[in-house]
């Protein structure tokens, strides 16, 4: 498969950005060079240029050049497309015992595009990309999962004869609406998302959970609490995955001494075992709470297992928590229709030493697809409204957050053709609190999104729903929603003239 690559010259501009602390913190706006370089949002070996409906699905270069990685790029797709089932011997077999979804798919839609916004939560619904989190609200600074009871994404299916953690009937998902400071307006008067149908509004979600919706008998729900995370794109995730730790590490440190825009690391997780070409601890930069640290110890890898419970060579248990291996044995319906004692089902369903369901070529087939996704071209840098924009994005701050480049490893080991590539997501890769109304379990910080390729997501999803639950339905609002440690980028955004937020927007919706 060969790829045809557009090489624009784009008008120079020579002004400086001015970030929010004195002149020798400002950044600087890149030069021509670097706007050409800009077209490559994934490098040359990461990047597409695809604007269509497909545009999140494309194998990277570095994938089309190889005959066989790109033979295993197609197998491990197949392997996302599919709903697992549970009859035993069928391809894709493997589902439950319980479960959160029957695919990848069914979380991740077009791969980058997410689910919408919705108004009831189920998970049969194509719509909703949700995942459920219960957690303890009375320690703030941890915000711990229920993890007794629930595991991390909280399970709400499950194969007859077991029983669901939690009824999703008993889940409701209730939209509010929000007037911030300003009244829902800019400084020179106009309604937010002026001209369209929810003009002048703000909304976030709140979500509570019924106690007989759940399981477990002495589990009390009114000392817990519940969120909504919708889910993370998946293409770009194997060049994120090739920035080295002592470059993640430089930024946090940078940042630290700046005294603003002061990003949260994650936590280093010691990947012994888990990931065979860079063993040892590494911080965490995957997840809204970077909560996971290396693609082969990552969302996707975890979340292939996790979210179906198909087993694997390096993952023989069941994913679920010991207290419902409990609950299940001792459940005579759950007995009689096994015909098994307490003993024989606990043992079973607890057991870290099952027979693999998929097999280790198919799971290997699954890394290069989810590794090898390659990122949309930027679209449009030539245009004088969008070089306007591009100009404000810098002068306004956002690039603290928003780190627009990174140059991969030298020497990146699962993928040795995306190795040093200058690469532009715009993020960090760190924690920051915004202080959004109701922000559930992000309150103790939301990784930075990576934008690039999201102004694609109408094209591919239909929509443009953003940030963790999906509040906000446009950039505008994504934008308006940020406080805490952002809000003076969101001040100095509102105070602009109509034209400027405009470019603004056009900015982002071209890379």
């Amino acid at each position: 498969m060969k790829r045809f690559y557009l090489y624009i010259a784009i008008i120079p501009l020579f002004l400086l950005a001015g970030c929010e602390s004195d002149d020798d913190d400002k950044a600087k706006i890149p030069d021509e060079v670097e706007q050409d370089e800009e077209y490559y949002t994934g490098g040359k070996m990461g990047t597409v240029f695809v604007s269509s409906s497909k545009a999140y699905k494309q194998a990277m270069p570095a994938i089309d050049q190889d005959a066989q990685l790109f033979q295993q790029f197609m197998r491990g797709e197949r392997l996302a497309d599919r709903s697992f089932v549970t009859n035993e011997g069928m391809g894709y077999s493997g589902l439950g015992p319980v479960y959160i979804r029957k695919s990848c798919v069914a979380c991740h839609p077009s791969y980058g595009g997410r689910g919408q916004r919705v108004e009831t939560f189920d998970t049969n619904d194509s719509k909703n990309s949700y995942l459920l989190m219960i957690y303890d609200p009375s320690n703030p600074a941890t915000l711990p999962l229920a993890s007794k009871y629930f595991t991390g994404m909280t399970q709400t299916r499950a194969v007859a004869p077991f029983k669901a953690p939690i009824d999703e009937s008993g889940v409701k998902l209730t939209w509010h609406q929000y007037t911030d400071e300003y009244g829902n307006k800019y400084e020179d008067g106009t309604p937010y998302s002026a001209g369209t149908s929810y003009e002048g509004t703000l909304i976030y979600p709140t979500v509570e959970v019924a106690q007989d919706a759940i399981l477990f008998k002495d589990f009390d729900m009114s000392k817990h609490a519940a969120s909504i995370e919708a889910t993370i794109g998946i293409y770009g995730t194997g060049l994120l995955d090739a920035i080295s730790d002592e470059d993640l590490r430089a930024q946090y440190a940078e940042e630290q001494a700046r005294g603003y825009c002061q990003g949260k690391i994650g936590a280093d997780i010691d990947e012994t075992g888990q990931n065979p070409y860079y063993p040892g601890p590494h911080p965490g930069r995957f997840t809204y709470l970077c909560t996971r640290a290396t693609l082969d110890n990552g969302p996707g890898a975890n979340a292939l297992w996790n979210i179906t419970n198909v087993t694997r060579p390096n993952r023989t248990s069941n994913y679920m928590t010991e207290e419902y291996a409990r609950v299940m044995s001792e459940d005579t319906d759950v007995q009689t229709a096994l015909g098994q004692t307490a003993e024989q089902i606990f043992n079973d369903l607890w057991s870290k030493s099952l027979k693999p369901e998929m097999t280790q070529e198919d799971y290997d087939a699954f890394m290069v697809w989810h590794r090898g996704l390659a990122v949309p071209a930027a679209r449009n840098l030539d245009d004088e409204t969008v070089q306007r924009g591009r100009t404000l994005f810098y002068e306004t701050g956002c690039t603290a957050c928003h780190r627009p480049s990174w140059t991969t490893r030298a020497d990146y080991k699962p993928l040795p053709a995306i190795s040093d590539q200058k690469i532009y997501p715009y993020t960090d890769l760190l924690r920051h609190d915004l202080e959004m109304k109701e922000p559930g379990r992000t309150k103790l910080g939301c990784r930075t999104t990576p934008l690039w390729g999201r102004g694609l997501m109408k094209v591919v999803s239909g929509h443009s729903d953003m940030l963790h639950d999906l509040r906000a339905r446009n950039y505008e609002e994504a934008i308006l929603w940020h406080g805490g440690e952002a809000k003076l980028a969101k001040d100095t955004f509102r105070k602009m003239t109509k034209e400027d937020r405009t470019a603004l927007i056009r900015f982002l919706e071209s890379i």
